[in-house]
């Protein structure tokens, strides 16, 4: 029988022992490691098809528990979420945004159980992601011509799945409708689209990012790479290995001491962006300069 692969996500080890400790003779669940953040728990993911994740609400580095299940709340196959938090003041948001279930911490017994035969309703329903494609064996690497190809020596099931997933990906380029002007983000369990016209800049965090606009930041799951090549084409220029920023947007380009630029953003709050210096000179083409 499956077991539905659980990580242990909290800051405090005594809270994450204590689980360990409750979950360990479930004989339908399976811990599989710790994590502290949530940058660690997402590159976990990436790795392990977890089923639930335990997740405290405070989180270090910059991204709550709330956030993180925000950043999930985009898969197709994403893991349950049991929050741990000390107060009951974000249950609502918690829930709001699917949450498998809430527990106030310290947990009795009794309420625990509760929450086990809830994942066991859930992982009646959760399917595992498929293995990727790094994961089929006995690679063998054969040269013709000088050029290398890859040989993958695949079982029935495999080559199944493999040739499903290239007619999917065949009849999603083929039926690919025009792209809209709009970006895709989550905020407490909802999907808000932003019209390009109201993005002002870009930062990049770690490997994703934040999205601003006027009034209000998103974090997003994006990388800074892949929405540089989404919106160049829009009117946006990475002026910074950190920055994107909408060039409708731009009011100033200033020279400081050093020979180094900075620019300003139009909006009720001024924003001071930095220009590297290997980059201003397609800015200032690209503006006309």
């Amino acid at each position: 029988m499956a077991k539905l692969k659980s990580l242990l996500l909290h800051p405090d080890p005594a809270v994450r022992a204590e689980l360990r400790r409750r979950l360990e003779n479930v004989p339908w669940m399976q811990i599989l490691g710790e994590a502290v953040s949530a940058f660690e728990a997402l590159e976990l993911l990436e790795s392990i098809p977890y089923g639930v994740f335990f997740l405290g609400l405070d989180l270090p580095g910059g991204v709550s528990g709330l956030e993180l299940a925000q950043m999930l709340a985009g898969r197709k196959r994403k893991p349950g979420l049991v929050f741990i938090a000390a107060s009951e003041t974000k249950a609502y948001q918690a829930f709001e945004m699917g949450a498998a279930d809430y527990l106030l911490w310290p947990v009795s017994e009794d309420r625990f159980q509760k929450t086990l035969e809830r994942l066991a309703d859930f992982k009646t329903r959760f399917r595992e992601v498929p293995p990727p494609p790094e994961a089929w064996p006995e690679a063998e690497e054969v040269e013709d011509d000088g050029e290398e190809t890859v040989q993958v020596n695949m079982g029935d099931e495999e080559q199944e799945y493999f040739l499903n997933a290239l007619k999917d990906a065949w009849d999603q380029n083929r039926t690919r409708s025009p792209e809209i002007e709009k970006l895709a983000v989550t905020l407490d369990g909802r999907m808000i689209l932003i019209p390009y016209g109201q993005i002002v800049f870009v930062e990049a965090y770690e490997d994703y990012s934040y999205v601003h606009t006027a009034g209000q930041k998103f974090l997003t799951s994006y990388r800074l790479k892949n929405l540089e090549e989404r919106l160049e084409p829009h009117g946006f220029f990475r002026v910074h290995r950190k920055y994107l920023v909408n060039l409708d947007m731009v009011t100033e380009i200033a020279s400081l001491p050093g020979s180094n630029f900075m620019l300003r953003t139009a909006g009720k709050t001024r924003i001071e962006l930095p220009i590297s210096r290997r980059r201003i000179a397609r800015l200032k083409q690209i503006l006309g300069f």
